[in-house]
C-alpha cells in the first residue's frame, strides 16, 4: 500500500544517478512524483483489486468498486521482500535491518554484520558484504545450502564469512535506535547465542506483487511476470510490465526506472501504431 513501493521503506539511497550526496527513499519518491505531475500526470490513489484483460479496452478495478478502462496498461507493482516475521526485525527496519545488501551494505563498512539465507541471492549478498565489512556471520537454517555449488564455493572460500548451520534468528537486539546484536538459536540443540553485530540482512527472497494478474498474464514458477526479451511486452496486447515485478535478478531502483522508461516507450509506440491502423482503415 506504500506509494513508492520498497523505496519508501529504505533510509539512504546512494546508487541512484543525480543524487551526489545520497537521498532518502521517501524523499526520492516524492521528487519523482512531483516530476511526473509537472508533465501533467493525473496521479490517483487507490488499491487495484482486480483486472479484466479479456478485451480492449482493458479494465482495471480500483477499491473493488470503480472500473477504469485503458487502451494500455503498464504494470509496475514491484515485489515485496520476504521477512522473518520478528517484531524486533520490523522495529529496526532501516536502522540496521535491511533486505538489500547492495543498497545498504556501504553503511556498515568495517563493521560486523549477520545475514540469513541459504540460496544464491544470500550467498551473493554475503560475498558482497564481505568486501565491505570486517566480519559476516551467515545463518543457514539447515545443514546445507540451497545455493549453487559455485556460489557455495565462493562463500566457503571467503575468509571473513563465518557460516553457522542449523541456526535461525530469534531476536534482533538494539539500543532503541540502532542494531547492536542478534540472538540466534540452534534448531537442533535449542542453544541460544548472541552475536555482536551492527547490521542484520534478510536474504530469504522476494515475492512479486502479481496475485491479481494470475489467469491473465504469463508468469514464471515464482510469480514474476514474463516479458518478451528486449521489451516490456507481456503476452496480452497493450499490457506492459516493468521493474521488480518482472525482474528478479537486478532489483535496483535505477534498473527499475530504466525498464519503466522502456515500458512508456513501448506503450507510446503501441498507441501510435493503433492510431495509424485507424487512419488507414478510414
Amino acid at each position: 500500500m506504500e506509494a513508492g513501493g520498497q523505496l519508501t521503506q529504505t533510509t539512504e539511497v546512494d546508487n541512484f544517478p543525480g543524487y551526489p550526496n545520497g537521498v532518502t527513499g521517501p524523499e526520492m519518491m516524492e521528487d519523482l512524483r512531483k516530476q511526473a505531475e509537472r508533465f501533467g500526470t493525473d496521479i490517483r490513489f487507490g488499491y487495484v483489486s482486480s483486472v479484466d484483460f479479456s478485451s480492449l479496452p482493458h479494465k482495471v478495478v480500483v477499491d473493488e468498486v470503480k472500473t477504469i478502462t485503458a487502451d494500455t496498461v503498464i504494470i509496475s507493482t514491484g515485489a515485496t521482500a520476504k521477512w522473518l516475521g520478528l517484531p524486533s526485525e520490523q522495529q529496526y527496519n532501516g536502522f540496521g535491518v535491511s533486505a538489500c545488501a547492495v543498497c545498504d551494505g556501504f553503511f556498515f563498512k568495517g563493521q560486523d554484520v549477520a545475514i540469513v539465507g541459504a540460496g544464491d541471492t544470500a550467498a551473493e549478498e554475503a560475498t558482497y558484504l564481505a568486501k565491505l565489512c570486517k566480519k559476516v556471520y551467515m545463518l543457514v537454517r539447515r545443514d546445507e545450502f540451497r545455493a549453487s555449488k559455485a556460489m557455495v564455493h565462493r562463500v566457503l572460500n571467503t575468509a571473513n564469512i563465518e557460516v553457522i548451520y542449523n541456526t535461525e534468528a530469534k531476536e534482533v537486539l538494539g539500543n532503541g535506535k540502532n542494531v547492536t546484536g542478534l540472538r540466534t538459536i540452534n534448531n537442533q540443540t535449542g542453544e541460544e547465542t548472541d552475536l555482536e553485530v551492527e547490521g542484520f540482512f534478510v536474504a530469504i527472497g522476494h515475492k512479486p506483487n502479481t496475485e491479481i494478474f494470475k489467469g491473465w498474464l504469463e508468469m514464471d514458477e515464482t510469480g514474476y511476470l514474463k516479458t518478451i526479451p528486449g521489451t516490456t511486452k507481456t503476452n496480452v496486447e497493450g499490457v506492459f510490465a516493468c521493474g521488480d515485478v518482472q525482474d528478479h535478478y537486478y532489483r535496483q531502483a535505477v534498473t527499475a526506472a530504466g525498464s519503466g522508461c522502456m515500458a512508456a516507450l513501448d506503450a507510446e509506440r503501441y498507441l501510435a501504431a493503433k492510431e495509424d491502423e485507424v487512419k488507414v482503415s478510414i
